[in-house]
């Protein structure tokens, strides 16, 4: 008897996806841009203004002097005196993302929509016939183009968090291909605060550990990763050797978007606390509006000098619509709280209970 049987079948290897991630370039800034020529080439900031409120959007004429989405007004107007400030128009954005989101129906199945202005695709079947990821993902980018007169960049990729990072990497306007032979060292060259997942937080944690890039990251053993990083150690240690089986999931929905702030000093004046207020309630309805939702309920997050932290919550009937109804609510659930001994550290607005709408085989597909 042979010791190799002839009919032995090998077990199938599956073939790897096929993921895009597709980035809209400074979106909001690049729709007021585009429908206002006299803003192209300037520095524009979109959202707040000089005397206060937060940064939503930069060109990237002002990202130049280092101006940055969710930065305070007045810290981006020192740094750029000639920055234009304009109010956001979101139902102009959400139309704009209207027009884009069709577009990737055409390639994919499963979308899986970040914000207005990113998704990821896979495109593991070629619908249209194309060849590759590759020639897929360069004529998305054509079409919303020539659709929308606004620039994208995309990522190719056999996974999620590589195809991410693959995005930024020729931002604006670019694109960058990671077949999965170059998936590890092309993580493992790369700093881990570009790493999705990986906050300034979790950024400096590393960093004390002597983690700064993802090779480092990689040489941890699981045990250290878990002894310092808890219930994330695993979703790490695979990502540092470029691997995460998470799928494109095209019914992914928000459950809570918010922001919080921690302050340099510690806040004590009632004035100032309530400024902070506003600037917290600012960044979050940017961050509402970019995730297109509406919930119910709004959450103040409060962070004594001490470090003890306190939250509170008010559900509304029906859904908090605006800017100044998220900010009131956080009003009347601060007053109870003041006066704070010792001050405020940090502070947060949360918005919940999310209402969303309506509560044949074929060959493998090279990069």
């Amino acid at each position: 008897m042979s010791a190799n049987p002839p009919h032995r079948q090998r077990d199938a290897v599956p073939e790897p996806r096929k993921i895009i991630h597709v980035d809209m370039d400074a979106f909001y800034a690049s729709v007021e841009q585009r429908d206002a020529p006299e803003l192209r080439g300037r520095p524009v900031a979109v959202g707040g203004h000089r005397a206060r409120g937060v940064v939503a959007a930069a060109s990237y004429e002002a990202r130049t002097y280092g101006v940055r989405s969710a930065m305070p007004s007045v810290v981006a107007a020192r740094r750029c005196p000639d920055l234009v400030f304009v109010p956001p128009r979101f139902d102009v954005y959400r139309a704009v993302s209207r027009q884009i989101h069709a577009i990737f129906a055409d390639y994919a199945d499963a979308i899986e929509p970040l914000s207005l202005d990113e998704a990821y695709l896979d495109v593991s079947q070629d619908r249209r016939a194309l060849g590759s990821a590759s020639a897929i993902a360069a004529e998305i980018r054509a079409r919303i183009h020539a659709d929308t007169g606004l620039t994208a960049s995309a990522g190719v990729s056999y996974n999620k968090f590589i195809a991410k990072l693959a995005s930024d990497q020729n931002k604006p306007d670019g694109m960058c291909v990671i077949p999965p032979a170059k998936g590890a060292a092309f993580v493992a060259a790369l700093p881990v605060k570009r790493f999705h997942g990986i906050g300034p937080v979790t950024a400096e944690k590393m960093a004390r550990l002597g983690i700064h890039t993802g090779a480092d990251l990689r040489d941890r053993p699981l045990e250290f990763l878990r002894a310092h990083f808890g219930s994330h150690a695993d979703y790490l240690h695979g990502a540092a050797r470029g691997v995460d089986e998470r799928p494109v999931r095209a019914e992914r929905r928000a459950k809570s978007v918010g922001a919080e702030r921690t302050f340099e000093t510690n806040l004590t004046e009632a004035a100032a606390i309530d400024a902070a207020l506003e600037t917290v309630a600012d960044a979050a309805w940017t961050r509402i509006e970019r995730a297109d939702v509406r919930g119910r309920t709004v959450t103040l997050k409060l962070r004594h000098a001490d470090f003890q932290t306190i939250t509170r919550a008010r559900s509304v009937a029906g859904v908090v619509g605006t800017r100044a109804e998220m900010l009131d609510i956080g009003r009347v659930l601060l007053s109870p709280l003041m006066p704070v001994p010792g001050g405020i550290r940090l502070l947060g607005l949360t918005l919940s209970a999310i209402l969303h709408d309506a509560d044949a085989v074929q060959p493998a597909l090279p990069l």
